[in-house]
This record gives C-alpha cells, structure tokens and sequence, in this order.
C-alpha cells in the first residue's frame, strides 16, 4: 500500500501478524465458502428433493469443495460495484468458478447465514489466540514471582509506604488479576454457539418450504451445520442475526484483560520512577531526542494507552445490542467492523507488549534495600517496643516516647533533607535501654514481610501451576513487537 492513504496503527505498529490474518478478508471469505459447502452438504445429506431427484448432487459438493480457498476477489469485486451487496457479490463469484453448483450456492439461506456465523468462527479463533498469549503472561509472572519471592521491598498504600510485602509477593496480585480474566475468557469461550441458518427474521420459513413442511427434518439442519463447523450447537432462537449480547460479552473479556494490564503497566511504570524495577531498555533504545540519559517505561505506557482504548471500546457492543430494533437494523454492521477486530487487534499488542516487558523486567535489589532501610525504622517501632517492654520498660510510657521521637525524625528527613536517625533517638534515650546494634540488629527486612514468601509459594502451587499444566501445550510464545 502507498504512503497516501490512512493505514491502522494496529496493522502497522501493534498487533501480531497471526491476529491480523484471524481478521483478513482471506480468513473471512474463506469461511463463507466453507459455511456454503455445509449448508448444501447439509441439505444434500438430509435428502433435499425435488419430484423425486435430488436438489444437490454429490458432483456439486466436489466442485464447491475444489474452489473452497482460490478465491477470486476481482469477480467479486467489479459484481460488488453493480449490485451493491457483498454476500450476493461473494455468491456470484463462486458460482462463476463453479458453474454445475451456481445455482444452489447460499440456498435457502440469507446474508447473515455466512455474515453472522463467520463473525462467530472469527471471534472464537481470537480469543483461542488471545488465551495462549494470556496464558504465557501468567507463566512468565509466574517465574518472575517465584524467582523474587522472597525479595523484601516496600509496599504502599495511598503511594506512601506501608508495612513491607515481597517483589514476588506483588507480582502475585498482577496475576491474580489475569487470573479473572482467564476464567471469563474461559467461560465466554466456552459458550459461543454458532447462529446456524434460520433465514430472514429467524423462523427457518425458508427451509419450511424446501423441505415441505417436514419438522423433524428442519430440526437437524443446525445441529449438522454446528457439527461440520466445529461447534457443539446454535444458539435455540435468534431474529435475522445472533444476539449482538454475544459481542458485547466478548468485548467485556477484552476490556478485563485490559484493565489488568493498564494496573501493572502503572506500577511498572511508579517503579521504574523509583528506580527499583526497569522495563528492558534495549542496547540502542533512545528513551528521549533532548534527554539522552532518559530511560522511560515507553512499553508499560504503550500497554496503558491501548488498555485505555480497549476498555472504552467495550462500550460500543454495548450500546450495538441495546440498540436492535426486533428482529434486526443494520445500524450495528459499520460500528460492528470496526469494534470487535480493533478491540481485538489491541488487546493482541497489549499482551505482547505485556510478554515482552515481563519477560525482561530488571530489578535492582540495592535500590530497593536502600528504599526499604530508609523507611523501615518507622516501620519496626511495635517490633522494638516490645522487645524494650520485655527488658523493662512501660509499654504506655514507651508508646508516646516512640511517636515522640518518630515526629522528630519525620521532621529531620521531610524539613531538613537528613537521613532518618529514629534508630539514633532511640538508642540515646534511657527509656529503651537499647543499644544502637540492638536496634540495628532489629532492622532485618525479612522479619517484615509476613507471610508473603509462603503466600507465594502457595499461590503459585494452588492458582497458577494447575493452569498452566492444564494449558501447557499453549506455553512457548515468545513475544516479537514492532516498535
């Protein structure tokens, strides 16, 4: 394509090239012609007859079948300029390739027969794409979790610090995160059915008449139809189209994905402010044209930026299917083509974005140590007034000397810039009857953390790892961006 005309940012700069085949027009009008062959193999099998000879010959098939990938799209698209509808352009086309079964293809059937059930087929295959890619952000978390597990940092609440976790500990919650997001994407999955074929507005008034009348034979055409498609059913009823609820369902699995990935994208992002915990920063990455020392997190924002998109995309389904006038309006159709793929195409950058920056994070334990040393003695002033009651002193008495000299401390750090001397205070007050390597003794991180090594681990052995066994054939992706 030349440089004169509008190109997508996702084609071009964020999604996968597998995800952008899964929403082609090869992979869309493939699946019409597959959808053809299983209605007319459907109606053959199920002894479509007129006077007593067959509507649909075994020769038909063969020929459709032959012609079921070399599509040719000029045909369709110089008949598409004249008759002005894509179904019928598409219909005309195979038929001029297969001349003996031209007059049978599409029969019975109305657009949204090969319209809304590829719509259906494509989204199944994203989000089956979507899932490995899910998967393996889970697994590399994973090792990045167990391989810090017991890493003493900083936790915060409000963004001030708090009583210590773990790095490992922390990465846990990222997962747990994505974790939700499988189980929906799971159970969304799990229930797509295909639309099947039940003509203008859903009644299979069509096929009443093909098939004179015969119930019990019309009764089989969706479930054949599903089998051959790989589906276990269709959805029981439906108007011209399938439940425009469906995509607003899949939408919402996106916008969770999302949503989890813009939260540890930003912590990644406060982190690497505290220059505890990097994004990779490639050998000749350049982080800013003036600043040259500048290393900024220019994937985790990347991440949060199309999260952002994806979770405000979801709205559009949304508002689509409360929005179907009975039985259909084609006001969903140019909202539909630009909804489901992009928010698909994005969530495909955001879990490679995700792959790439978990895959390489950096952790500088030092800076961290550092970090941690400077808060920590406000942090272990219960642990030190009990130990000063057990030599003695009087747990009230020491209670209000402690928040004493802790203001004063707060106040050398916050008002004068010095480094905290809380443990200094301390140790020079008779009260405590502590030494100074006592109470340097008492500064251990790990003795702060509570349970987060063991939370890990039982996280991991509980939640994750049986995930992971049961989807190991999805493990492996590595993954490749663009810029």
């Amino acid at each position: 394509m030349g440089t004169d005309r509008y190109t997508s940012p996702l084609s071009e700069r964020y999604a996968s090239r597998e995800m952008q085949y899964i929403f082609s027009q090869d992979m869309k009008f493939r699946t019409w012609r597959r959808l053809w062959i299983a209605l007319a193999e459907t109606e053959m099998e199920l002894g479509l007859s007129q006077d007593g000879k067959p509507v649909i010959t075994k020769e038909q098939i063969d020929e459709l079948k032959a012609h079921a990938e070399d599509i040719n799209y000029e045909v369709a698209r110089a008949r598409e300029k004249e008759v002005r509808h894509d179904v019928m352009s598409h219909v005309y086309a195979y038929g001029q390739q297969c001349p003996k079964a031209a007059g049978i293809i599409h029969l019975g059937a109305t657009s949204c027969y090969v319209g809304d059930n590829t719509d259906i087929i494509v989204m199944r295959e994203a989000l089956l794409l979507v899932k490995k890619k899910l998967v393996n952000v889970l697994s590399e978390l994973a090792a990045f979790a167990d391989r810090y597990k017991a890493q003493p940092t900083l936790a915060f609440t409000h963004f001030q610090p708090a009583q210590p976790t773990t790095v490992g500990k922390r990465a846990t919650l990222w997962m747990q995160e994505f974790l939700l997001d499988l189980e929906d994407l799971n159970y969304v999955l799990s229930g797509l059915k295909l639309l099947g074929s039940k003509g203008t507005t859903g009644t299979q008034a069509s096929f009443l008449e093909l098939f004179n009348g015969d119930q019990e034979t019309i009764d089989r055409i969706d479930p054949m139809i599903a089998e051959k498609m790989g589906f276990d059913s269709c959805y029981p009823v439906s108007g011209q189209t399938y439940s425009r609820k469906v995509d607003t369902r899949v939408a919402n699995v996106l916008a969770g994905i999302a949503a989890s990935a813009h939260k540890m994208s930003n912590d990644i992002r406060l982190l690497q402010h505290l220059k505890e915990v990097e994004e990779p920063f490639e050998k000749n990455q350049i982080g800013s044209s003036a600043m040259a020392y500048k290393r900024n997190p220019m994937r985790s924002e990347r991440i949060a930026s199309l999260s952002r998109y994806v979770m405000i995309d979801a709205l559009n389904p949304a508002i689509t299917s409360a929005t179907q006038w009975f039985e259909r309006t084609l006001d969903d159709s140019a909202n539909k083509r630009l909804s489901i793929p992009e928010g698909f195409l994005a969530i495909d950058g955001i879990l490679d974005l995700s792959l790439n920056v978990v895959d390489g994070l950096v952790v500088y334990p030092k800076v961290i140590e550092k970090h941690m040393m400077s808060e920590l003695p406000f942090m272990a002033t219960e642990n030190i007034m009990m130990d000063a009651v057990k030599l003695g002193g009087n747990r009230q008495e020491l209670h209000e000397r402690i928040r004493e000299l802790s203001m004063e401390a707060g106040k050398n750090v916050k008002e004068e810039g010095k480094e905290n001397n809380l443990l200094e205070l301390i140790a020079a007050d008779g009260a405590f009857n502590m030494s100074l390597e006592d109470l340097q003794r008492a500064m251990e991180p790990s003795r702060y953390i509570g349970r987060s090594r063991e939370q890990v681990e039982s996280f991991l052995a509980k939640a994750i790892r049986p995930v992971l066994e049961e989807n190991k054939d999805l493990l492996g992706v590595k993954a490749e961006i663009n810029v």
